[in-house]
């Protein structure tokens, strides 16, 4: 292998040697030696032939076995499309969750995410089958339902809106104490919802037995109902203002909303609830509804969703809940929600960067199909750069490599055939010495014109043939020497 090496290198050598003295040297007419070495016969393969199979080989397959690799590679990183379709568990028709629902299917419709409703009692249900249901994806759960802030199954998108706990009652008295609702027929919610829940903490803490039979589970519009027909003296109702059965009832007339005198004091044993102020005229100025400053207390509700739901889902559901839920409303200052502070439930981590820095750069500006598309194959982007361009460098470089290699291996043989010349004393250069390195001069020339090259090389081998002109020219002026009296 040494020796091979070194007559590689000696033939770059004589190559570079040649080519200036021929540039030097060389007359623009071909010389009378070069016409008596013989014509000058095309090489074989050398004019317009492609590179033989194995070279081809050679560079290509180990190259697309690389590239195929790097790919197979990448696409272990590629994250699997958003779901067509998820499910939400909302709540009663008339109810808030239901209404916001709505909104949230018509919303990612455009995006092309179909939305499925499933009605349910309420936030305590919409709990239940998160947790148990597979097919449920995201529901709405008030605050102080779930208290989890180390789950492994659920996550929270935040808090969407206020949901105040109202009290209505019939009659133009002004109440202001849940205890004064003592002895009346009320309305609590449905089993399993939010309200029903709420109602019965509250009462309890009025001293209302939780069994008592005036204690109705009646929630939605037919609470309503219930009220309007006297069934029922008051209700509770926990849900946003814009929810049909609140709307529905504070423009009612007959019907008067109760006021928490004690709100501050509720907070207090109810961490979980907030105290704000419906103002005096909030609801109709002209008719001067509320006739004066109420005092509400209010939970927040939070968007919940399994912790494996697919990211591209979270930012698409807070994007549109910006929309939903930012305008200023009744009980709240423009852009107050949706806002991380439900801590309840561990925050999704796509959320959580939602709410640092907004929606994804993609989703801001291109359809959500193709900023997913894009963030999905990103990745397929790195073996590119990482394989395929320097490639593209790489094995241009090394097939001119074996190409001209070729045509070195017999420029360092006629090296050694010329330093052998010089080096045989003057004495030893006899007519059969000379015709012996004439033939071997001869088999380095019909190796060098049979050797395969594309057309592009052709002119190294045609430089090869004028180099061993000038070797086989030194021969013949040696011969005529040695002949000569």
């Amino acid at each position: 292998m040494g020796k091979i090496a070194l007559r590689f290198k000696a033939g770059r050598r004589l190559y570079r040697s040649f080519a200036a003295a021929q540039r030097i040297l060389a007359p623009p007419q071909a010389s009378t030696d070069a016409v008596r070495c013989g014509p000058m016969r095309r090489p074989a393969h050398a004019s317009g032939e492609s590179p033989t199979l194995r070279d081809l080989l050679l560079l290509a397959v180990p190259a697309l076995l690389l590239v195929i690799a790097a790919f197979a590679l990448a696409w272990q990183f590629v994250r699997p499309a958003p779901p067509k379709k998820i499910v939400m568990s909302t709540g009663a028709a008339g109810g808030a969750y239901h209404y916001f629902g709505e909104r949230y299917r018509d919303k990612l419709a455009q995006d092309g995410v179909e939305v499925e409703l499933r009605p349910s009692s309420g936030a305590v249900e919409n709990l239940l089958r998160l947790k148990t249901d597979d097919s449920v994806d995201v529901g709405f759960i008030q605050g102080g339902i779930a208290n989890e802030p180390d789950s492994e199954d659920l996550a929270t998108l935040g808090s969407m809106y206020l949901e105040p706990v109202w009290i209505f009652h019939r009659g133009s008295a002004r109440l202001d104490r849940i205890a004064q609702l003592k002895g009346m027929n009320i309305a609590t919610g449905l089993p399993g919802s939010g309200t029903q829940l709420f109602a019965l903490q509250l009462l309890a803490a009025n001293g209302v037995a939780t069994h008592d039979p005036r204690l109705k589970p009646l929630g939605g519009m037919a609470a309503v109902d219930a009220l309007k027909r006297g069934e029922v003296d008051a209700l509770f109702v926990v849900g946003a203002p814009q929810a049909p059965v609140v709307d529905t009832l504070l423009h009612t007339a007959g019907v008067e909303l109760l006021n928490f005198a004690q709100a501050d004091g509720y907070v207090r044993h109810f961490p979980h609830l907030q105290k704000i102020t419906l103002p005096h005229g909030a609801i109709d100025i002209h008719a001067d509804r509320p006739p004066r400053d109420i005092q509400l207390l209010a939970a927040t509700a939070n968007l919940v969703v399994k912790a494996d739901i697919h990211p591209a889902i979270v930012t698409l559901l807070l994007k549109h809940a910006r929309e939903i839920h930012s305008p200023p409303g009744l009980l709240q200052a423009a852009n107050a929600f949706p806002s991380a502070d439900d801590h309840s439930l561990p925050m999704h981590v796509m959320a959580r960067r939602f709410y640092d820095s907004g929606p994804p750069l993609l989703q801001r500006y291109l359809p959500f199909w193709l900023a997913v598309l894009i963030d999905r194959l990103f990745v397929m982007v790195l073996p590119l750069f990482a394989v395929v361009i320097p490639l593209s460098k790489v094995l241009p470089a090394i097939y001119n490599w074996r190409m001209r290699s070729r045509v070195y291996k017999w420029y360092g043989e006629l090296k050694f055939l010329e330093a052998e010349i010089e080096d045989t004393p003057e004495a030893d250069r006899t007519p059969d010495a000379l015709a012996a390195f004439r033939a071997r001069l001869d088999r380095i020339e019909h190796r060098a014109a049979h050797r395969k090259l594309p057309l592009a090389f052709a002119n190294e081998l045609y430089t090869l043939r004028e180099h061993i002109a000038l070797v086989r020219r030194r021969l013949t002026h040696l011969a005529e020497t040695v002949t000569r009296p």
